[in-house]
């Protein structure tokens, strides 16, 4: 099979690599479409040459031992464990079956591959780390207020957080974006139809406007959208949530939650050290450092937290066939880089310099020179 190999410089070299054999566990997937992520690009630019890819949507061709939930020819897509061998960038690739799931009939390749990675970050986001309600937790129509503010709203990982969480019957929710700020208001308002800026004041707030202003647009948003809940009283922000967390959203969110108890505050780079929070006066309740490569810790015998995280992975990666077969849950915006593993080059230089506003590069690997049809 070919395989793109991505090294320091995001060099890319095609290899013919021998078409892996699942283990006990996992599937071997015939990859249609690959998507691509931000880490994509920091890796080997760390240093690190592999196969790099992480978002796979295509049909199983073998599945392992013990495996229960598919069989050859299911069309699935799946996150790849990260830094393991046998990733997406390539003809076949391996994932373990708890990060697998179904696609419906009416979901494309191109749109499961916008899945895997993102998805799971903003389910690890809101549910391990800010631990909001789950959305079977059923919240009714006129229960309090539980604003959320997610930073970066229009990144992939935003975008999801926002379906979760409405899902979730979570509001106000409160996006932060810039240029693709039309996404943002298309999923709080169900592309236009149910108005949810006024029905429950979710609100945009453009943070190209200064911090300052982006304060005040959020406070501006809870007090507006007070009356709308039960006493009308202020809204306390508890919740903030920060997928783009290289863009130092974090440090606006922490000085608009309010208090010490309850405030939990999620990021997606664990190795970053925040040290900027430590101006707050009162300290966060938590401060969740989102890994979304908790889905495939503890191997062998795995502990307690290890199991639950991949049970949390488990459950929601069958939940997301359940909301793209009922419509509720959409795929991220695309752009097919042309050239299959010839783009992935293309694709991770483009994410580096900033150029992916609102969407997720895709490659169709048949489009690749070489590869099997």
């Amino acid at each position: 099979m070919k395989e793109a190999i991505v090294s320091k410089g995001l060099v890319v070299e095609i290899v013919d690599s021998p078409v892996p054999e699942p283990t006990a566990g996992q599937v071997l997937i015939k990859i249609a479409v690959s998507g691509t992520n931000p880490k994509d690009w920091k890796v080997p630019e760390a240093g690190a040459s592999a196969n790099h890819g992480d978002d796979i949507a295509g049909v199983v061709a073998k599945v392992g031992p013990n495996v229960t939930e598919f069989k050859v020819g299911d069309r699935v897509a799946a996150f790849h464990e990260m830094f393991a061998p046998h990733g997406s960038f390539a003809d076949y690739g391996i994932a373990w079956e708890h990060t697998t799931f179904h696609i419906p009939a009416s979901t494309s390749f191109e749109e499961a591959a916008t899945l895997p990675l993102a998805y799971l970050t903003a389910v690890y986001g809101l549910y391990k780390e800010l631990q909001l309600p789950d959305p079977w937790h059923v919240r009714p129509d006129d229960a309090p207020a539980l604003p959320l503010v997610i930073y970066g709203a229009s990144t992939a990982v935003g975008a999801f957080a926002i379906q979760l969480a409405r899902r979730s019957n979570i509001h106000p929710i409160i996006g932060i974006a810039g240029a693709s700020s039309a996404l943002v208001k298309d999923l709080l308002t169900n592309n236009g139809g149910d108005d949810n800026l006024a029905r429950y004041g979710d609100a945009i707030v453009d943070y190209r406007q200064g911090e300052a202003a982006v304060l005040q647009g959020v406070k501006d948003a809870l007090a507006k959208a007070a009356p709308l809940y039960k006493g009308g009283k202020a809204l306390e922000l508890k919740h903030g949530f920060d997928p783009a967390t290289y863009e130092g959203g974090y440090i606006t969110l922490s000085k608009l939650l309010v208090g010490s108890s309850g405030t939990r505050l999620a990021t997606v780079s664990p190795k970053h050290d925040y040290k900027e929070i430590d101006e707050r006066t009162e300290p966060l309740e938590h401060l969740g450092k989102t890994y979304v490569g908790d889905a495939h810790s503890g191997s062998g015998s795995p502990t307690p937290l290890q199991t639950a995280d991949r049970d949390l992975a488990y459950v929601y990666s069958r939940y997301a066939t359940k909301g793209l077969q009922q419509g509720w849950l959409k795929a991220h915006p695309y752009e097919v880089v042309p050239g299959g593993l010839g783009g992935v080059g293309r694709a991770l230089r483009d994410l580096k310099d900033g150029k992916a506003h609102g969407i997720k590069y895709v490659l169709r690997i048949a489009d690749s020179e070489g590869v099997e049809k």
